[in-house]
């Protein structure tokens, strides 16, 4: 077969992710705080898309204070794009691949009329005090404990500290660094552990406690035999205890109630990265005739506006790169604009299937979660599934009963012994909860659990009921009766 040049077609499908797709899927994972610092940034690069005065905004959001929030539609009709304020056939989050860009003369719908007010709330968290850390704490103590090289080899010490406030490293180690001796490192390292906060710069848990101890004058020869064995402690075991340290029940129990009130990690209670609030997305209440009603949290989110008055100024006269530059700001505005709408109408349309899906929980509580999936909400709504993954991340309900992540709605079932409905996992693990929390003296095992369980008409194996009481955080039968025994 000889070798020559010759020409093929070929048909082939690929999906082209186009920017304007991009940008819808990119806003539709991010928070409210998220997307409003994603808005400032635009504002800040783009100079024709500013922020304008606030008007009513759409999905839930209440044109007059003093009216209640509208109805929770039927996502299945035309009533969920009354409330968007949208016709029927508009879909949610519907960007067509292929669709060209917007023209840049064409004015897209004006988001922010339906998207909330202008202005922002005030930060209050701004204007706390920042917070110390524990180096800067114990520096400041050792300027006026040590002097010349002492001073060094303590602020070294203090550097080598984790933010539990214990110190990892041999002492062997930091003398040959500092080219010390090493009894003064361990004369200065003796000092810092007097220092605040009590029980800093141990290297061990135990040598922690034993300060602390001292602090408060307890450490006496049984209190030192009981930090001695604190494996002892963990497991409970109080006959051991009592002959390892030579004193009675009533004293070993009274030494563990004592050990029990010091801090572990006592390098903790100063600095950190401040918690990041977190703030509800959809906001979910029930009105005066008993439907529920969704409103988006519209509270950080600008009104955005093409300020067509400004291009129009900046085009007179102007050079061929500018007017090219005006049309790429306007059709990235033009963008924005219409992600951020369609970004609104897919979490309403989210979160009132899924509020729907889940009524009880809102009127009952926990127990009357029901088991849900993703795809349950998918088909319901007929999008993706991937969409609704995107929908539920990283976002946050508030309701009369807390604050909750959309995700936590979705859990897997576990099967009725009677042939009824399945129960969620959740409801479940709250009942086991319950259930061990009103235990009087008579501890509850796994069994004896497994058994009111399906008396209750929830058909559990005894390994699954011992999975959700550890991811509870609650320890086995022996070791609650153990707990029981010591706080007796």
């Amino acid at each position: 077969m000889g070798i020559g040049p010759r020409l093929e077609l070929r048909q082939s499908q690929q999906l082209v992710m186009t920017p304007q797709l991009q940008l819808a899927i990119k806003l539709l994972t991010l928070t409210n705080i998220e997307l409003e610092t994603y808005i400032g940034e635009e504002l800040d690069k783009n100079p024709l898309l500013t922020s304008g005065e606030a008007e009513p905004d759409i999905a839930g959001g209440n044109p007059d204070p003093g009216e209640p929030p509208a109805a929770l539609p039927d996502a299945t009709t035309g009533r969920l794009d009354e409330l968007l304020g949208a016709p029927a056939s508009e879909s949610p989050l519907d960007i067509d691949a292929s669709a060209d860009a917007p023209a840049p003369g064409a004015d897209a719908a004006d988001w922010s009329v339906r998207h909330g007010e202008a202005g922002e709330a005030i930060d209050f968290d701004s204007f706390a005090l920042p917070e110390r850390s524990l180096a800067e704490v114990l520096d400041e103590q050792a300027g006026a404990a040590f002097a010349g090289a002492d001073l060094i080899i303590a602020r070294h010490i203090i550097d080598l500290l984790d933010d539990a406030g214990y110190l990892g490293e041999p002492l062997d180690d930091i003398a040959d660094r500092l080219g010390a001796a090493l009894a003064d490192v361990e004369r200065v390292l003796a000092r810092l552990q007097t220092f605040d906060p009590c029980g800093v710069a141990a290297r061990s848990l135990a040598e922690c406690i034993a300060i602390q101890a001292r602090d408060a004058d307890r450490y006496d020869p049984a209190m030192a035999a009981l930090i001695d064995n604190l494996e002892l402690v963990a497991r409970g075991d109080i006959a051991m205890l009592m002959r390892r340290c030579g004193v009675d029940r009533e004293d070993i129990v009274d030494m563990i109630r004592e050990l029990r009130r010091y801090n572990p990690k006592p390098g903790l209670q100063y600095g950190g990265e401040r918690p990041s609030p977190v703030v509800a997305d959809v906001f979910v209440t029930q009105g005066p005739d008993g439907e529920w009603r969704i409103e988006l949290n519209q509270a950080t989110l600008p009104r955005l506006i093409i300020d067509r008055d400004y291009q129009s100024v900046l085009e007179k006269g102007a050079s061929k790169a500018t007017t090219s530059f005006l049309g790429d700001c306007v059709q990235s505005a033009n963008w924005l604009l219409k992600a951020l709408d369609q970004r609104a109408r897919t979490i309403v349309k989210v979160s009132t299937e899924l509020v729907r899906h889940q009524q009880g929980f809102f009127e009952n509580g926990v127990s009357a979660l029901r088991p849900l999936t993703l795809r349950t909400i998918a088909d319901a709504i007929e999008m993706h599934e991937s969409t609704v993954s995107r929908v539920t991340s990283n976002k946050y309900l508030q309701c009369e009963r807390g604050l909750f992540e959309l995700r936590y709605f979705f859990t897997s079932g576990v099967a009725s012994g009677d042939g009824g409905e399945a129960a969620s996992a959740l409801a479940v693990k709250d009942r086991i909860a319950r259930l061990i929390a009103a235990e009087g003296a008579d501890v509850l095992s796994d069994d004896k659990l497994v058994e009111i369980l399906r008396g209750e008409g929830f058909d559990l194996a005894r390994r699954t009921v011992a999975k959700y009481r550890e991811a509870l955080g609650l320890g086995s039968s022996v070791a609650r009766r153990r707990a029981k025994l010591l706080a007796a």
